[in-house]
Protein backbone atom coordinates (compact mmCIF):
# COMPACT_ATOMS: atom_id res chain seq x y z
CA UNK A 1 0.00 0.00 0.00
CA UNK A 2 1.37 3.37 -1.00
CA UNK A 3 1.98 5.84 1.79
CA UNK A 4 1.54 8.81 -0.56
CA UNK A 5 -1.26 11.20 0.33
CA UNK A 6 -0.53 13.76 -2.40
CA UNK A 7 -3.42 15.79 -3.76
CA UNK A 8 -4.29 15.69 -7.43
CA UNK A 9 -6.00 18.97 -8.23
CA UNK A 10 -8.09 19.73 -11.26
CA UNK A 11 -7.83 23.35 -12.37
CA UNK A 12 -10.81 24.22 -14.60
CA UNK A 13 -10.50 26.75 -17.39
CA UNK A 14 -10.50 30.31 -16.09
CA UNK A 15 -13.95 31.83 -16.17
CA UNK A 16 -15.67 34.87 -14.75
CA UNK A 17 -18.79 32.83 -14.11
CA UNK A 18 -19.62 32.22 -10.45
CA UNK A 19 -19.69 28.48 -9.58
CA UNK A 20 -23.16 27.04 -9.12
CA UNK A 21 -21.93 25.22 -5.98
CA UNK A 22 -18.97 26.16 -3.79
CA UNK A 23 -17.87 24.63 -0.49
CA UNK A 24 -15.36 26.89 1.23
CA UNK A 25 -13.38 25.45 4.13
CA UNK A 26 -16.30 23.23 5.13
CA UNK A 27 -16.01 21.09 8.25
CA UNK A 28 -18.88 18.99 9.58
CA UNK A 29 -19.00 17.60 13.12
CA UNK A 30 -21.57 15.53 14.98
CA UNK A 31 -21.96 14.84 18.67
CA UNK A 32 -21.94 11.14 19.53
CA UNK A 33 -24.30 9.75 22.22
CA UNK A 34 -21.25 9.66 24.52
CA UNK A 35 -20.84 13.42 24.08
CA UNK A 36 -17.67 13.00 22.03
CA UNK A 37 -17.28 15.20 18.95
CA UNK A 38 -16.96 13.23 15.71
CA UNK A 39 -15.52 15.09 12.72
CA UNK A 40 -16.90 13.71 9.44
CA UNK A 41 -15.50 16.25 6.97
CA UNK A 42 -12.55 18.60 7.44
CA UNK A 43 -11.73 21.77 5.48
CA UNK A 44 -13.44 20.80 2.22
CA UNK A 45 -12.95 23.12 -0.75
CA UNK A 46 -15.02 22.21 -3.80
CA UNK A 47 -16.47 24.06 -6.81
CA UNK A 48 -19.04 22.75 -9.28
CA UNK A 49 -19.64 24.79 -12.42
CA UNK A 50 -22.87 25.21 -14.37
CA UNK A 51 -23.71 22.03 -16.28
CA UNK A 52 -20.89 19.98 -14.72
CA UNK A 53 -21.35 16.33 -13.79
CA UNK A 54 -19.23 15.62 -10.71
CA UNK A 55 -19.03 12.28 -8.91
CA UNK A 56 -17.73 11.76 -5.39
CA UNK A 57 -16.14 8.45 -4.37
CA UNK A 58 -14.45 7.32 -1.18
CA UNK A 59 -14.41 4.57 1.44
CA UNK A 60 -17.50 3.72 3.44
CA UNK A 61 -18.22 6.29 6.14
CA UNK A 62 -15.97 9.01 4.70
CA UNK A 63 -18.72 11.62 4.41
CA UNK A 64 -19.94 11.35 0.81
CA UNK A 65 -23.62 11.53 1.77
CA UNK A 66 -22.87 14.23 4.34
CA UNK A 67 -21.37 16.34 1.55
CA UNK A 68 -24.57 15.91 -0.45
CA UNK A 69 -26.70 16.81 2.57
CA UNK A 70 -24.71 20.03 3.03
CA UNK A 71 -25.31 21.03 -0.60
CA UNK A 72 -29.01 20.18 -0.25
CA UNK A 73 -29.20 22.29 2.90
CA UNK A 74 -30.38 19.39 5.05
CA UNK A 75 -27.46 20.07 7.42
CA UNK A 76 -25.49 23.26 8.06
CA UNK A 77 -21.68 23.11 8.13
CA UNK A 78 -19.98 23.28 11.52
CA UNK A 79 -17.32 25.54 10.02
CA UNK A 80 -16.90 27.19 6.62
CA UNK A 81 -19.74 27.89 4.25
CA UNK A 82 -21.74 26.47 1.36
CA UNK A 83 -22.47 28.95 -1.43
CA UNK A 84 -24.98 28.61 -4.26
CA UNK A 85 -24.36 31.07 -7.11
CA UNK A 86 -22.06 32.98 -4.78
CA UNK A 87 -24.66 33.39 -2.03
CA UNK A 88 -24.44 31.62 1.37
CA UNK A 89 -26.94 28.76 1.59
CA UNK A 90 -29.49 29.29 4.34
CA UNK A 91 -31.76 26.32 5.01
CA UNK A 92 -33.02 23.97 2.30
CA UNK A 93 -31.51 24.58 -1.15
CA UNK A 94 -34.44 25.65 -3.39
CA UNK A 95 -32.36 25.16 -6.55
CA UNK A 96 -31.67 21.47 -5.86
CA UNK A 97 -33.59 18.22 -6.32
CA UNK A 98 -32.51 14.88 -4.83
CA UNK A 99 -32.65 11.27 -6.01
CA UNK A 100 -31.81 8.84 -3.20
CA UNK A 101 -31.05 5.13 -3.03
CA UNK A 102 -34.37 4.49 -1.29
CA UNK A 103 -37.73 4.90 -3.01
CA UNK A 104 -39.23 8.39 -2.83
CA UNK A 105 -42.57 7.80 -4.57
CA UNK A 106 -45.73 7.81 -2.50
CA UNK A 107 -47.12 4.24 -2.70
CA UNK A 108 -50.75 5.39 -2.66
CA UNK A 109 -50.28 7.72 -5.65
CA UNK A 110 -50.14 6.77 -9.32
CA UNK A 111 -47.10 7.47 -11.50
CA UNK A 112 -48.63 10.64 -12.95
CA UNK A 113 -49.64 11.89 -9.50
CA UNK A 114 -46.15 11.26 -8.13
CA UNK A 115 -44.41 12.92 -11.08
CA UNK A 116 -46.71 15.96 -11.12
CA UNK A 117 -46.62 16.47 -7.34
CA UNK A 118 -43.68 18.89 -7.29
CA UNK A 119 -45.38 21.23 -9.73
CA UNK A 120 -48.69 21.08 -7.89
CA UNK A 121 -46.97 21.90 -4.60
CA UNK A 122 -45.62 25.00 -6.33
CA UNK A 123 -49.15 26.08 -7.15
CA UNK A 124 -49.51 24.87 -10.73
CA UNK A 125 -53.00 23.75 -11.68
CA UNK A 126 -53.68 20.04 -12.09
CA UNK A 127 -54.24 20.13 -15.85
CA UNK A 128 -50.95 21.89 -16.65
CA UNK A 129 -49.03 19.75 -14.15
CA UNK A 130 -50.45 16.56 -15.68
CA UNK A 131 -49.55 17.70 -19.20
CA UNK A 132 -45.92 18.31 -18.21
CA UNK A 133 -45.85 15.06 -16.21
CA UNK A 134 -46.96 13.07 -19.28
CA UNK A 135 -44.08 14.60 -21.25
CA UNK A 136 -41.52 13.60 -18.61
CA UNK A 137 -43.07 10.14 -18.15
CA UNK A 138 -42.59 9.58 -21.86
CA UNK A 139 -39.04 10.95 -21.77
CA UNK A 140 -38.00 8.41 -19.12
CA UNK A 141 -39.60 5.57 -21.06
CA UNK A 142 -42.76 5.00 -19.01
CA UNK A 143 -45.47 5.98 -21.46
CA UNK A 144 -48.50 3.79 -20.81
CA UNK A 145 -47.74 3.45 -17.08
CA UNK A 146 -49.23 6.79 -16.00
CA UNK A 147 -51.97 5.18 -13.91
CA UNK A 148 -49.85 2.42 -12.36
CA UNK A 149 -48.88 2.46 -8.68
CA UNK A 150 -45.25 2.08 -7.54
CA UNK A 151 -45.77 -1.53 -6.36
CA UNK A 152 -46.81 -2.44 -9.92
CA UNK A 153 -43.46 -1.31 -11.33
CA UNK A 154 -40.03 -2.91 -11.45
CA UNK A 155 -37.09 -1.41 -9.55
CA UNK A 156 -35.73 0.20 -12.71
CA UNK A 157 -39.11 1.69 -13.55
CA UNK A 158 -39.41 3.18 -10.07
CA UNK A 159 -36.01 4.80 -10.56
CA UNK A 160 -37.34 6.31 -13.80
CA UNK A 161 -40.27 7.72 -11.82
CA UNK A 162 -37.81 9.21 -9.31
CA UNK A 163 -35.85 10.88 -12.13
CA UNK A 164 -39.01 12.30 -13.68
CA UNK A 165 -40.14 13.58 -10.26
CA UNK A 166 -36.92 15.56 -9.90
CA UNK A 167 -36.42 16.72 -13.47
CA UNK A 168 -39.96 17.97 -14.02
CA UNK A 169 -39.22 20.91 -11.71
CA UNK A 170 -36.16 21.72 -13.86
CA UNK A 171 -33.64 21.92 -11.02
CA UNK A 172 -30.40 23.78 -11.51
CA UNK A 173 -28.74 21.21 -9.24
CA UNK A 174 -29.41 17.46 -9.27
CA UNK A 175 -28.10 15.56 -6.24
CA UNK A 176 -27.93 11.76 -6.52
CA UNK A 177 -26.94 9.46 -3.65
CA UNK A 178 -26.24 5.84 -4.68
CA UNK A 179 -29.34 6.17 -6.84
CA UNK A 180 -28.74 3.07 -9.00
CA UNK A 181 -26.91 0.81 -6.54
CA UNK A 182 -29.86 -1.53 -5.88
CA UNK A 183 -30.43 -2.29 -9.58
CA UNK A 184 -29.17 -5.29 -11.52
CA UNK A 185 -26.22 -4.62 -13.81
CA UNK A 186 -28.24 -4.44 -17.04
CA UNK A 187 -30.94 -2.14 -15.66
CA UNK A 188 -28.25 -0.02 -14.04
CA UNK A 189 -26.50 0.52 -17.40
CA UNK A 190 -29.80 1.48 -19.01
CA UNK A 191 -30.54 3.98 -16.26
CA UNK A 192 -27.03 5.47 -16.43
CA UNK A 193 -27.41 6.04 -20.18
CA UNK A 194 -30.90 7.47 -19.63
CA UNK A 195 -29.51 9.88 -17.05
CA UNK A 196 -26.75 11.04 -19.41
CA UNK A 197 -29.19 11.56 -22.28
CA UNK A 198 -31.48 13.73 -20.15
CA UNK A 199 -28.59 15.59 -18.49
CA UNK A 200 -27.07 16.43 -21.89
CA UNK A 201 -30.38 18.07 -22.84
CA UNK A 202 -30.38 20.27 -19.74
CA UNK A 203 -27.97 22.64 -18.03
CA UNK A 204 -28.26 20.99 -14.60
CA UNK A 205 -25.18 20.65 -12.42
CA UNK A 206 -25.03 17.09 -11.06
CA UNK A 207 -23.34 15.84 -7.89
CA UNK A 208 -23.40 12.04 -7.92
CA UNK A 209 -22.42 9.82 -4.98
CA UNK A 210 -21.33 6.27 -5.74
CA UNK A 211 -19.16 3.42 -4.44
CA UNK A 212 -18.62 2.26 -8.02
CA UNK A 213 -15.51 3.86 -9.53
CA UNK A 214 -16.34 2.61 -13.04
CA UNK A 215 -19.76 4.25 -12.81
CA UNK A 216 -18.20 7.50 -11.61
CA UNK A 217 -15.72 7.66 -14.50
CA UNK A 218 -18.27 6.63 -17.14
CA UNK A 219 -20.73 9.35 -16.15
CA UNK A 220 -18.64 12.28 -15.03
CA UNK A 221 -16.71 15.37 -16.07
CA UNK A 222 -14.77 15.13 -12.80
CA UNK A 223 -14.28 12.50 -10.09
CA UNK A 224 -13.56 13.61 -6.53
CA UNK A 225 -11.80 11.16 -4.17
CA UNK A 226 -12.36 11.66 -0.44
CA UNK A 227 -9.87 10.41 2.13
CA UNK A 228 -10.77 7.93 4.85
CA UNK A 229 -12.49 9.38 7.90
CA UNK A 230 -12.65 10.69 10.46
CA UNK A 231 -12.06 14.21 9.22
CA UNK A 232 -12.19 13.29 5.55
CA UNK A 233 -10.94 15.80 3.02
CA UNK A 234 -10.41 15.85 -0.74
CA UNK A 235 -7.46 13.73 -1.82
CA UNK A 236 -7.91 13.83 -5.59
CA UNK A 237 -9.84 15.89 -8.14
CA UNK A 238 -9.64 14.19 -11.54
CA UNK A 239 -10.84 15.62 -14.87
CA UNK A 240 -12.46 13.00 -17.11
CA UNK A 241 -11.64 13.94 -20.69
CA UNK A 242 -13.60 11.19 -22.39
CA UNK A 243 -15.68 12.02 -25.48
CA UNK A 244 -19.39 12.80 -25.20
CA UNK A 245 -22.02 11.62 -25.85
CA UNK A 246 -21.09 8.42 -24.04
CA UNK A 247 -22.48 4.94 -23.81
CA UNK A 248 -21.53 3.78 -20.32
CA UNK A 249 -21.13 0.14 -21.35
CA UNK A 250 -18.91 0.91 -24.35
CA UNK A 251 -16.78 3.67 -22.82
CA UNK A 252 -15.37 1.19 -20.28
CA UNK A 253 -13.33 -0.40 -23.10
CA UNK A 254 -11.70 2.88 -24.10
CA UNK A 255 -7.93 2.75 -23.31
CA UNK A 256 -8.14 6.21 -21.72
CA UNK A 257 -10.92 4.97 -19.44
CA UNK A 258 -8.70 2.11 -18.24
CA UNK A 259 -5.79 4.49 -17.60
CA UNK A 260 -8.04 6.79 -15.58
CA UNK A 261 -9.43 3.86 -13.62
CA UNK A 262 -5.95 2.67 -12.67
CA UNK A 263 -4.82 6.16 -11.68
CA UNK A 264 -7.87 6.97 -9.54
CA UNK A 265 -8.05 3.49 -8.03
CA UNK A 266 -4.48 3.84 -6.76
CA UNK A 267 -5.65 6.82 -4.68
CA UNK A 268 -8.95 5.25 -3.67
CA UNK A 269 -7.44 1.88 -2.75
CA UNK A 270 -5.11 3.48 -0.23
CA UNK A 271 -8.05 5.20 1.48
CA UNK A 272 -10.14 2.02 1.49
CA UNK A 273 -7.27 0.17 3.20
CA UNK A 274 -6.88 2.97 5.77
CA UNK A 275 -10.61 2.87 6.45
CA UNK A 276 -10.51 -0.91 6.82
CA UNK A 277 -7.57 -0.72 9.23
CA UNK A 278 -9.33 1.97 11.28
CA UNK A 279 -12.49 -0.12 11.50
CA UNK A 280 -10.53 -3.13 12.76
CA UNK A 281 -8.99 -1.03 15.54
CA UNK A 282 -12.37 -0.02 16.95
Amino acid sequence: MSSSREFVRYEPARTVQTPVIELIGVTKEFVKPTGEIHTVLSNIHLKVEKGEFVSIVGPTGCGKSTTLNLIAGFEPPSEGKVQIHGEPLQGINPRAACVFQTENAFPWKTVIDNVSLGLRLRGENKGDAYEKARTWIQRVGLKGFENHYPHQLSGGMRKRVALAQCLIVQPEILLMDESFSALDVHTRALMENELLTIWEETSSSVVFITHDLEEAIALSDRVIVLTAGPGATIKGDYPIHLPRPRNVSEIRFDPEFMKLHEQIWNDLRDEVMISYANANRT
